[in-house]
């Protein structure tokens, strides 16, 4: 079985006056892997990486390294839409100790696919690191298309995708045309069972960083084929997948995770605390969970 499989909690970046809360985010590490979490990404989409510095960024990925300690794989997020920017990025974190890399797709300058293509290669052999590739066109606009991903499958280290995409078609496409060694990740809550059923092997989760136990349940009844248990952790889950959705993420799932009392619930901006109604929604989802009273 891969490396890089079940429930992969996609970690925030806690806050406190400004700055990087290094005890909150030790504490939350500890406490993913307490909880039985499979894997860890530090700055990612969900870590706030674009209002890191690069200073950020590196310190909060290599207390990540230090506190899991070799306990579970930590999957450094190292992408950008500047091919020699994500290349220093990514050989900075290979440095920390991480097992892999998540990198994004390029951003707002709207590779082709032939410039997608270039883009990784570079990456690829630039380093000697693992490289998971992260589709999430709803934040990009730029997308991977099948064909472009059966090529780069065919590199030795990238070894595999976090597909954002919510299409479930595409995950039994990718896995005739990249092989069934390829490490196909959901980057999608509510869709990540489904996902699994289709032939991928885990995901990297929003959800896990307020409820880690049942994601990880869930996503390790998947991997033993038990679908009936996965549908039931799924249905109780769901109503907080949604919630932690309904306003621009971090901020509703910062805002839960302040309701546990396990760091504040500080944004950056342009991100702003989530409207009312969004707050009503994770508060329900939270009691309904039995998380808070």
């Amino acid at each position: 079985m891969t490396a890089f499989q079940g429930s992969i909690t996609a970690l925030i970046t806690p806050f406190k006056n400004g700055a990087v809360d290094e005890r909150a985010f030790a504490d939350l590490v500890e406490r993913q892997i307490a909880a039985g979490t499979h894997g860890l990404v530090p700055v990612g989409t969900t870590g706030e990486s674009a209002t890191l510095t690069d200073e950020e960024h590196e310190q909060v990925v290599r207390l990540c390294v230090k506190v899991a300690a070799g306990r579970v794989p930590v999957i450094g997020g190292a992408g950008s839409n500047e091919t020699s920017y994500a290349i220093s990025m990514a050989e900075r974190l290979q440095k920390t100790g991480v097992d892999a890399i998540l990198s994004v797709t390029g951003y707002y300058n709207r590779p082709s696919q032939a410039g997608l293509v270039a883009h990784y290669t570079a990456l690829h052999d630039a380093t000697d690191i693992p490289i998971i590739l992260y589709n999430v066109p709803a934040r990009t606009v730029v997308g991977l298309s099948r064909e472009t991903m059966a090529t780069l499958s065919k590199l030795d280290r990238i070894v595999g995708i976090k597909d954002a995409t919510g299409d479930l078609a595409r995950v039994a496409l990718q896995r005739v045309e990249c092989g069934k060694k390829f490490t196909q990740l959901s980057g999608e809550d509510m869709t990540a069972v489904g996902f699994n059923a289709m032939g991928g092997v885990g995901c990297i989760s929003v959800t896990s960083n307020v409820a880690p136990e049942l994601c990880a349940h869930m996503q390790e009844a998947c991997l033993n084929d038990d679908y009936v248990t996965a549908r039931e952790l799924q249905d109780r889950l769901a109503p907080l997948h949604d919630a932690l959705f309904s306003d621009s993420s971090p901020g509703p799932v910062k805002y839960a995770i302040s309701l546990l009392g396990l760091c504040t619930d500080e944004l950056r901006l342009p991100l702003v605390t989530p409207s009312d109604a969004s707050k009503a929604k994770v508060k329900a989802a939270l009691s309904e969970l039995g998380l808070i009273g």
